[in-house]
């Protein structure tokens, strides 16, 4: 889960001896208020833009459950599965047990995991162990560490470090700070901030949004920025206007729930036409089911992420909970993708898929042919 960002101060660069800055404390407390938050906020019956997205029956897939092959290529490596839980929380004893709970969920599954905003603890180094919990129950995994754009790139390094990740999230998350009551009000450096640790981090980069979409243009403008991946992060699933509009007294910006696009809308400006952008596209944001995940990959997505259904399960349930569910998840995905035809994960974009509703019209304003899509398998 995102929180403030912090911008690199002279303090904030010293050695592990260093004193904690004022205010570390209230941004540790503020991790277990957003966890809290965003179980109590979460809403698996919400309506997504995923629930315009239907796939064309065809009574003769020609496939085979146990030949499905659920790999997919991201940042120069081969995922086991199309999936990933990702960013959500650390800085504090309750989100270290969550943290490393999640690792090993993710470290027996096989799939890659992305760990919260780590700037709490590149404010107190003694932090560090909140979210290192991660690689050291996840040592084989594929690791994301996660920073803001307003840290400097040295400290985007000590991120990586913190985690021996195996990429970094550039989390961007204006709408969130906007209506956070001790948020950030200046963006206007934003994005010479993102090309700064692009260049000085040695792992691929990946921008994401927390929730909200990333537009075509934005996607447009990382990409010159010299990012490997995008992760479009849509609307749907946690979100953090209504997660901070509930720590606000008055709760005056109510009317900004649901900010932004989906994370379809997204994709089909982004991903899945023959204007596809030329790095890997990841998909979050509503995320709620296997199907979700599959109607993802049909548009382009080379793997979808959640992370509020996973909290949930955990939460709720415990690590054996989770530890299923995510099992559960994977014969699912192998079982869908045989029912629409798919052998592998590119061959979900050869699916005939229908959009309709909400996400139909706005996809119309941005001058994307649908109708393409729902004739894809005819070649």
């Amino acid at each position: 889960m995102s929180e403030q960002p912090i911008a690199a101060r002279p303090s904030e660069t010293a050695g592990a001896d260093q004193q904690p800055q004022p205010g570390v404390a209230q941004h540790a407390h503020r991790k277990d208020e957003h966890v809290a938050l965003a179980v109590s906020l979460h809403d698996p019956e919400r309506r997504t833009g995923y629930d315009d997205v239907a796939f064309m029956h065809h009574a003769l897939p020609g496939t085979s459950i146990d030949a499905v092959d659920t790999r997919t290529e991201v940042l120069g490596t081969t995922w086991g599965l199309p999936l990933y839980i990702n960013a959500m929380t650390g800085g504090t004893p309750k989100t270290a047990a969550i943290n490393a709970d999640l690792a090993r969920a993710a470290a027996g599954a096989g799939i890659v995991i992305a760990t919260g905003s780590q700037h709490v603890a590149l404010r107190d180094p003694e932090l560090a162990e909140t979210f290192s919990v991660i690689r050291r129950n996840a040592p084989d995994a594929f690791v994301l560490a996660n920073v803001g754009p307003t840290v400097s790139p040295e400290l985007a390094r000590r991120a990586v470090e913190m985690l021996d990740a195996n990429a970094l999230q550039i989390h961007l998350n204006v709408a969130q700070e906007v209506v956070m009551p001790e948020g950030d009000r200046d963006f206007s450096s934003w994005s010479d901030a993102v090309a700064a640790i692009v260049e000085a981090v040695d792992v691929p980069v990946v921008v994401k949004e927390v929730g909200f979409g990333l537009s075509r243009r934005t996607v447009d403008e990382v990409i010159g920025l010299g990012v490997s991946a995008v992760d479009v992060a849509g609307n749907g699933g946690t979100d953090f206007v209504a997660i901070e509009n509930s720590r606000r007294p008055g709760m005056e910006y109510s009317y900004l729930t649901g900010w932004g696009q989906s994370a379809v809308l997204c994709l089909l400006e982004s991903a899945a036409g023959p204007d596809a952008v030329d790095v890997p596209v990841l998909a979050s944001g509503g995320v709620r089911t296997p199907l979700d995940v599959v109607r993802a990959l049909s548009l382009g997505a080379r793997a979808a992420g959640a992370s509020g259904h996973f909290l949930r399960t955990l939460v709720g349930g415990g690590p054996e909970a989770l530890e299923a569910e995510l099992d559960s998840w994977t014969s699912q995905l192998r079982s869908l993708m045989a029912l629409v035809g798919a052998s592998d994960v590119p061959g979900l974009q050869r699916t005939d898929v229908l959009v309709t509703g909400q996400t139909a019209e706005r996809a119309r304003l941005l001058g994307i042919d649908l109708e393409r899509l729902a004739r894809r398998s005819r070649g």
